[in-house]
């Protein structure tokens, strides 16, 4: 467990705050508002036939109404967690919860495809203010363990909403429509702005406007922008092309200027003291490399079980029911067992057995069946996925000084989002690569499984080498105890988490 020395000066401990119906209330709408970012993320997916039918889109233009999404809210997520710790938590928080509803109400009235890719785009943008604010706002608003507990919860939300994503999406899609896949965000966005104003304290502006670092926004939004439109872009222009070449090559280019422009700015948008802390560049490695893995589950095995196993949009939705379920179920228990052993360990631990999930389903059979070929792996997936979550966010923004908390919160959301869009990119490539090598007359549809299968096997290799930046941080936390002259042997520490 990850320690600090005692002192005779420590406060003594208070009362649970989640025990009291206000703290309760407050992690709800923090959680809640993350789950509304996580959710628009997979819920459109299986409504894509419906909404190319209603709104002609080609094909080609069809994966924006998703890629979209993603674009904004990986390129703003930084500038959104830097804004907030300058100019009021809360403030950027109501700010982009307002505009993610907005853009839903919008979306689910398009018609014609541009107004709904441009509504995307809109969302993405209010995801990318809510989420790193609400993050923030929940490591302030709660203290030791509590907080740990909070923050498991917090980040167990991610399997949950990807998971709830396809169940909804196939429900709303063959229920009322493809429109209330958006217009569901409406009245959960709008109880959370209701709610917020009463609960989540606000801050005096302490910063103007002129102190966020304008140059760095513009240059590691960019240069983030760039990365996933290329990402997005290259299984279908080819990963040699020129085009993506180049849109690599700039989005390095901008991130190398960013980094010299961060270290000579006085007010960075993301300061390089923050790499500093034990374990943080890790974890942040960690959630590239895990969520890497996230995303495809839905887009793989979705596709498995409507287009091979020939279920409904519904049926394939109800399908992942116990993903959802057993997220929800293994939280509490994840959240204590981070509290006891700390983020490191769990961090290991996790990501090898969503690993072993992944593994179990690149031996999916064309011919197979959900009880023994599906549900299993599921099973393996929730757990190990949920307590990877619950780590990564705990050693992400352990040990943050409260002046960079949203900052902390942005980076560790902006390596979730990459790692999807990077995760989803490459393993699409793999899977239509191995398809294509299978390709046979006759044999269609075990040359689709064949993909799947290896697009599910390198997913495990990302899982498993998440894994091993979760050995890192521990050796890395371990030199630092070490180091630091306050070490006075084990009688003297405390948890992290209890010296908050």
């Amino acid at each position: 467990m990850t320690t600090v020395t005692a002192t005779a000066a420590s406060p003594p401990a208070t009362g649970s705050q989640l025990s009291t119906r206000r703290g309760l209330l407050i992690l709800l709408v923090l959680c809640g508002a993350q789950f509304l970012v996580v959710l628009d993320a997979t819920i459109v997916n299986v409504a894509l036939p419906s909404i190319q039918r209603a709104l002609a889109f080609t094909e080609q233009n069809l994966q924006w109404v998703a890629s979209g999404y993603a674009l904004t809210f990986a390129g703003f997520l930084l500038l959104g967690g830097r804004a907030a710790d300058l100019l009021g938590r809360r403030r950027i928080f109501m700010f982009g919860v307002l505009l993610f509803i907005t853009a839903s109400l919008a979306g689910g009235l398009s018609t014609s495809s541009g107004m709904l890719i441009g509504a995307r785009l809109v969302q993405g943008l209010g995801g990318a203010m809510m989420s790193p604010a609400a993050l923030s706002l929940l490591t302030i608003s709660f203290q030791g363990a509590d907080r740990a507990k909070a923050l498991g919860i917090y980040g167990s939300i991610g399997g949950a909403g990807g998971a709830a994503g396809v169940l909804f999406g196939g429900l709303l899609a063959s229920g009322p429509g493809w429109r209330w896949v958006l217009f569901v965000n409406i009245p959960l966005g709008i109880a959370i702005m209701l709610a917020a104003p009463g609960l989540v304290s606000g801050s005096r502006q302490v910063s103007r406007l002129r102190d966020l670092d304008v140059p760095g926004a513009f240059l590691v939004t960019g240069a983030l922008l760039l990365l996933v439109y290329g990402l997005t872009r290259a299984p279908d222009v080819g990963w040699g092309s020129a085009r993506t070449v180049g849109e690599f090559a700039a989005a390095a280019a901008l991130l190398a200027i960013f980094v010299i422009n961060e270290a000579r700015t006085a007010h960075a948008l993301l300061p390089l003291r923050t790499f500093r802390l034990p374990g943080v560049t890790t974890a942040n490695g960690a959630a590239l490399l895990q969520f890497s893995a996230v995303i495809p589950v839905f887009f793989f095995l979705t596709l498995y079980l409507q287009q091979v196993l020939g279920y409904s949009a519904l049926r394939g939705g109800l399908a992942f029911l116990p993903l959802a379920a057993g997220v929800i179920v293994i939280a509490p228990a994840a959240s204590r067992l981070v509290s006891r052993f700390g983020p490191a360990p769990t961090l290991i631990a996790g990501p090898l057995v969503f690993a072993t999930g992944l593994a179990y389903l690149s031996r999916l059979p064309v011919h197979g069946t959900y009880l023994n070929d599906v549900l299993p792996a599921l099973a393996m997936i929730a757990a190990g996925a949920d307590l990877g979550f619950v780590s990564i966010i705990n050693a992400a923004t352990q040990g943050v000084p409260r002046s960079d908390a949203g900052v902390a919160a942005g980076l560790v959301n902006t390596m979730q989002r990459v790692g999807s869009s990077v995760g989803l990119a490459v393993l699409t490539a793999v899977a239509a690569a191995r398809t294509r090598a299978l390709a046979a007359p006759g044999h269609q549809v075990t040359a689709v499984v064949g993909g799947f299968d290896r697009a599910f096997l390198i997913a495990a290799g990302f899982a498993a080498a998440a894994s091993i930046l979760g050995l890192a941080t521990i050796g890395t936390r371990r030199r630092t105890s070490a180091a630091s002259p306050d070490n006075q042997g084990p009688a003297a520490r405390v948890p992290v988490a209890d010296a908050a």
